[in-house]
């Protein structure tokens, strides 16, 4: 009993590799051209931040629509990004003690992003002021840049409701 306690709260590498294939569609999801390209988002390492981190919320929105079974995936995936992030961190030379305090920020922007955009991509919302804030930082795109990135993801969001829980893990991030 007690060793099946311990697993579930420390896990292990078997357990991160199930949602491996779902946080991978992420990333490659939010690395696609059009956002940065027709939707203007800026092709910077910040840019590129926040439309990993506007994807891996929505598909986390979705998770937590799916119940219970997904708990541990959700969990599971969110360790995923913070293991990517700090070695994305250490790539770029900042050291331990700024690591931790960098992960920190992004798990509390994660947060924060993941309640605007239960909000504004929820029934009867809008996400162009999450946008605005998350994803543009701010600044004020043209029109046709915003109009797209809101397209894409609300697209983005229909596609994810379709998509059972095996889906997701199999990295499906659209049913069928």
């Amino acid at each position: 009993m007690a060793l099946k306690v311990l697993k579930r709260w420390f896990g292990s590498k078997n357990d991160a590799a199930k949602v491996r294939p779902l946080y991978d569609a992420i990333i490659a999801e939010a690395r696609l051209p059009h956002w940065y390209v027709e939707g203007r988002v800026a092709d910077s390492i910040d840019g590129r931040f926040d439309m990993v981190n506007a994807v891996l919320a929505l598909v986390l929105i979705r998770m937590e629509a799916l119940g219970g079974e997904a708990e541990m995936p959700s969990s599971l995936l969110a360790e995923s990004f913070v293991t990517d992030m700090d070695g994305q961190l250490r790539e770029l030379g900042i050291g331990d003690i700024g690591v931790g305090k960098h992960i920190g920020r992004m798990m509390g922007a994660l947060g924060g992003r993941l309640g605007a955009y239960r909000d504004g991509f929820g029934t009867g919302g809008d996400p162009r002021d999450a946008l605005l804030r998350n994803v543009y930082r701010g600044q004020t795109p043209d029109a046709p840049a915003l109009d797209h990135v809101t397209g894409a993801l609300t697209s983005l969001t229909e596609r994810l409701s379709n998509v059972s829980l095996a889906g997701l893990l199999a990295g499906k991030l659209a049913a069928g």
